[in-house]
């Protein structure tokens, strides 16, 4: 069995271990999400602390062991923990994103190179400002949901599959509603904020940018509330980021 082995990966989470090392949680391009020990790295002497910290894209070499695999080696591709953590609003959704991503991917390997890809082009779009950080973060959270099996129903029914648009979306019946279909525990939504759930769904920035700002926040809600309750937890990063924007 080859012992050591090399990958790209996005830093998600860190710990710190006894008096100088750091478990490092990654999400990697090839072996999926990843828990690591770097040994030292709180030194001051250290000479790749600084590249392990949370939002980072790096190619780091790993030896494989019983608990944790050993960071042996990491080089910085891009910064996005710098660039994030100069606005509190940015660092508030790249918080959001890092741990879903985290939570989508702690069981297992399957989708864990298609999420990867979704994290860093979100990550990307969010440290360059390419886009409203709120839809920047609804976009990714119904994208990766997609990616995992739960992509909500934006324009067909999701009970019948009668075509939409609808205006009653439901959480538990994974999406849409038409009027025949509609249960107690849907709520009423327009046509427009469906649409603009759809466009982030898809990845239509063109369409969703010139979105209004009620259907925005209508869109915001739903999002985070089907995505806890798809994960079947409460995301901290999730509920602070919508007090902030509140």
């Amino acid at each position: 069995m080859i012992r050591s082995y090399r990958d790209q990966a996005i830093v998600l989470r860190t710990h710190k271990l006894g008096e100088a090392d750091r478990i490092v949680c990654l999400l990697t391009k090839e072996n999926g999400q990843v828990r690591t020990v770097a040994k030292g790295v709180r030194r001051t002497t250290s000479k790749f602390g600084a590249r392990l910290e949370p939002f980072s894209l790096i190619d780091v070499q790993l030896h494989r062991g019983r608990t944790f695999d050993i960071v042996t080696q990491v080089e910085m591709l891009r910064p996005y923990g710098t660039q994030l953590a100069s606005d509190f609003d940015l660092f508030a959704a790249g918080t959001v994103m890092v741990e879903t991503a985290e939570r989508l991917t702690a069981d297992s390997a399957d989708g864990a190179h298609a999420q990867y890809s979704l994290l860093l082009g979100a990550l990307h779009a969010l440290a360059n400002l390419r886009h409203d950080p709120v839809l920047v973060v609804d976009s990714y959270l119904l994208r990766a949901l997609s990616v995992a099996g739960w992509a909500p129903s934006c324009f067909a029914c999701a009970s019948c599959g009668k075509p939409g648009p609808h205006t009653s979306f439901s959480i538990s019946e994974g999406g849409a509603l038409c009027d025949e279909c509609q249960s107690e525990g849907g709520v009423a939504v327009s046509e427009n904020t469906m649409e603009l759930m759809g466009h982030l769904l898809a990845g239509n920035w063109d369409q969703a940018d010139r979105t209004e700002a009620y259907d925005r926040q209508r869109v915001a809600h739903l999002t985070s509330a089907y995505t806890q309750w798809h994960l079947e937890r409460k995301l901290r990063a999730l509920q602070l980021f919508e007090r902030k924007r509140a």
